[in-house]
């Protein structure tokens, strides 16, 4: 059974950082694409980032410059570096799996989806 568990959310003042991070089991995702989307309440699921396990990684502009993702092969596990938060990065946070290897930014892409961790960004 194929398990992506989100962790690292909170509360943080605007301008501070906070670092998700996505643990998987179940198989591994070597060849797969990986994703964070976030999801604020009232509105859609949105891209946030992007990976591949060749390095190839993809941002929503509004990550662009302050958000890193990143992955952890031998431990399964991706991450999500958020820096300069702003009040509207305030959303749960989900990662996602794809059963695919190239990029993808569509949420109906993806396979596999953690529960989603909280991120609340204060003004």
């Amino acid at each position: 059974q194929v398990q992506l568990v989100e962790s690292g959310g909170g509360l943080v003042q605007a301008g501070g950082s906070l670092k998700l991070s996505c643990a998987a089991s179940g198989r591994t995702f070597s060849n797969n694409a990986m994703a964070w989307f976030r999801q604020a309440p009232g509105k859609e699921r949105e891209f946030v980032a992007a990976m591949t396990w060749t390095d190839s990684t993809h941002y929503a502009n509004s990550a662009k410059g302050r958000f890193i993702i990143s992955g952890d092969h031998a431990k399964n596990a991706m991450y999500l570096q958020m820096n300069s938060l702003k009040p509207e990065d305030t959303a749960v946070y989900y990662c996602a799996a794809s059963s695919m290897g190239w990029l993808r930014v569509r949420p109906e892409e993806y396979d596999y989806w953690g529960q989603g961790t909280q991120v609340t960004v204060s003004s």
